[in-house]
């Protein structure tokens, strides 16, 4: 079969035009191994919708299915209409995901699609979306939480997905993400794993932060995961409207006035053509 491998700052995927169907988790495994595979955070479907002008399938690196991803659906936009799944030449384009229908504004240099401005949906602060195993309703800020040792304070939020993050007050690169983060992801407080944030607030404009990511592990970008820092920032009076982003792999641009939507803005790159024999 024929596969593209894109990424968004870093946070790379293989994506597909299925023909028939597959055991998706499966290969999605195959795919991702990055010394017997493609190499990528996870796998990636671009389908038809009968609600959306297109649909996406996410899957993570060890073959679990995901609600939303971020950098993936810039991505997929952009493969979609290279490929002709959506025609034409839209400026915005609708998904259908399983955290809702997102809508996508697409930016273009030279008449290629490089970025995209996505509509994220609205953060919501209750524990029992995520779900989390926590009493009570509203806003979780501070949720005590030892791991391995280390004491944690957690904010909760669901983007469509789970997020737990910790904030600190020294560089994000020195905290020991890929020993704390996978016991936070499978801890019993949260039934159905969770993704785990370290975050520094820089300024009230900038804030820098890395994230292992529920299913694959430390990745150098989450679209969905800086959507749920600048939610959880601006509620707790850290950071203003407009926030950038700086992950690893990049710098993210997020709005939020505190209501409704978080808007995200980044950027889309396909690296190449393959055929898959595996």
């Amino acid at each position: 079969m024929r596969v593209t491998k894109m990424h968004g700052l870093g946070n790379d995927y293989v994506y597909l035009l299925p023909t028939g169907d597959l055991d998706w988790p499966e290969l999605a495994r195959k795919v991702s191994d990055r010394h017997f595979g493609v190499g990528s955070d996870g796998l990636i479907l671009a389908l038809p919708s009968t609600t959306a002008d297109m649909k996406m399938r996410m899957f993570n690196a060890d073959g679990s299915e995901a609600e939303m991803c971020g950098n993936g659906i810039r991505c997929v936009v952009k493969f979609a209409v290279e490929e002709g799944l959506v025609p034409g030449d839209p400026d915005i384009v609708t998904v259908e995901t399983l955290a809702g229908i997102k809508t996508l504004e697409l930016f273009r240099e030279g008449g290629v699609i490089v970025a995209a401005r996505v509509d994220m949906g609205p953060p919501n602060f209750d524990p029992a979306s995520l779900p989390a195993n926590v009493e009570g309703a509203g806003p979780i800020i501070d949720l005590p939480l030892t791991v391995d040792g280390m004491d944690l304070k957690l904010t909760l939020v669901s983007v469509g997905n789970p997020h737990a993050i910790h904030y600190i007050d020294h560089d994000p690169d020195q905290f020991p993400l890929e020993r704390i983060g996978p016991l936070v992801e499978n801890h019993p407080l949260f039934p159905r794993r969770t993704n785990f944030q370290v975050v520094q607030v820089l300024d009230r404009g900038h804030v820098k932060h890395r994230v292992w990511e529920r299913g694959s592990g430390i990745t150098l970008a989450s679209g969905t995961s800086a959507t749920a820092v600048a939610a959880a920032s601006r509620l707790r009076g850290f950071t203003g409207d407009r926030l950038i982003d700086s992950l690893p792999g990049g710098d993210l641009v997020l709005e939020w006035d505190g209501q409704g939507s978080v808007f995200m803005t980044g950027p889309a790159t396909r690296v190449f053509d393959a055929e898959w024999y595996a």
